[in-house]
């Protein structure tokens, strides 16, 4: 793993055990995620460690927007996108555009 099941709880400011499950798993698909956005593994791209600490904190905001929001939809609210976050952060490395 890139991000480790600690540093997002960090993140999240969650300090309990209750959910370290669902974050792994939630950690393992914001990775996928990224990789398939980037078009590239980081894994493989970057030598051990030195994935960028932007990429690290994307995968970060992309697993506490999935715990926080556990559904596909939410109903009553407005959105609105966090500037430098996931795409924004993603954008900045990847090796192709549009």
């Amino acid at each position: 793993m890139i991000v480790q099941l600690d540093d997002v709880k960090e993140n999240l400011n969650v300090t309990g055990n209750d959910d370290d499950a669902l974050l792994t798993r939630q950690i393992a698909a914001a990775e996928a995620h990224i990789d398939r956005l980037l078009g590239f593994k980081m894994e493989t791209e970057y030598p051990a460690g030195a994935v960028p600490a932007d990429l690290k904190q994307a995968i970060c905001h992309l697993v506490g927007h999935w715990y926080e929001n556990r559904e596909a939809t939410l109903v009553g609210v407005s959105i609105q996108n966090v500037p430098f976050s996931v795409h924004d952060i993603v954008r900045e490395h990847r090796n192709w555009s549009f």
